[in-house]
């Protein structure tokens, strides 16, 4: 049996645009029919509640339809092109929604996290260079910087944590980490640089025993 490995977030992201396209057709039944029997501002109010809430409104109104069989339809002329004017404007709203929605910042540092839980590191690096073309974020520029030493790319790697170290980014083992990369890419005199400044930091004062603390000191004594 094949079984799909896909996490409740991702499942959701996936079901949300049907469940607003469906939402938007439920609305619009509730609108055509609303329409032979209210006012079209009352038409319009209905349909927007059952948009907003499908699973409640939708009910509650077409048990009332039932309750109250026998009425006399209103004579609107062109109804079904109302209907249907309102079903485009529904449905055109979401699609513009859902554009909008997938170049938040917030969403794509989502995606680079599902990404990352599945071992796309290819997917966790291109979701967060996207985010970061839309806000320059020292911590982004780190956890960029994170995917891109796993996957090798170590110049690129420097690079994101010397920006993420400029940019005020409050983590102390970056400069360990660029001692680590710029000794692997031969730039030994930055390297013992980077060392020095990490045993200078809060986490070496506090804690000089500590496990990194005491790498960077072995380090720096192979000179």
């Amino acid at each position: 049996m094949c079984l799909i490995n896909i996490s409740a977030g991702e499942a959701f992201e996936l079901l949300r645009p049907a469940a607003l396209v469906g939402s938007a057709i439920l609305s619009t039944f509730v609108f055509a029919s609303a329409s032979r029997r209210f006012a079209l501002i009352t038409s319009i109010l209905l349909g927007i509640v059952t948009l907003a809430l499908p699973l409640i409104a939708a009910p509650l109104y077409f048990a009332f339809v039932i309750v109250n069989s026998k009425f006399t339809p209103r004579n609107i002329r062109r109804r079904w092109l109302i209907s249907a004017s309102y079903a485009g404007i529904l449905l055109g709203l979401i699609f513009v929604y859902l554009k909008l929605d997938q170049g938040r910042v917030d969403v794509h540092l989502w995606k680079a996290n599902q990404a990352r839980l599945n071992y796309d590191r290819n997917g966790t690096i291109r979701e967060y260079r996207a985010a970061l073309s839309l806000e320059d974020n020292p911590h982004t520029h780190k956890l960029l910087a994170i995917e891109l030493t796993d996957a090798g790319n170590l110049q690129d790697a420097i690079n994101e944590f010397r920006l993420a170290e400029r940019g005020g980014e409050p983590d102390d083992s970056i400069h360990l980490r660029l001692g680590e990369l710029l000794d692997k890419t031969g730039n030994r005199t930055d390297a013992l640089g980077e060392y020095e400044k990490y045993l200078k930091t809060k986490t070496c004062l506090e804690t000089p025993a500590g496990g990194n603390c005491v790498e960077a000191v072995k380090r720096l004594s192979n000179r």
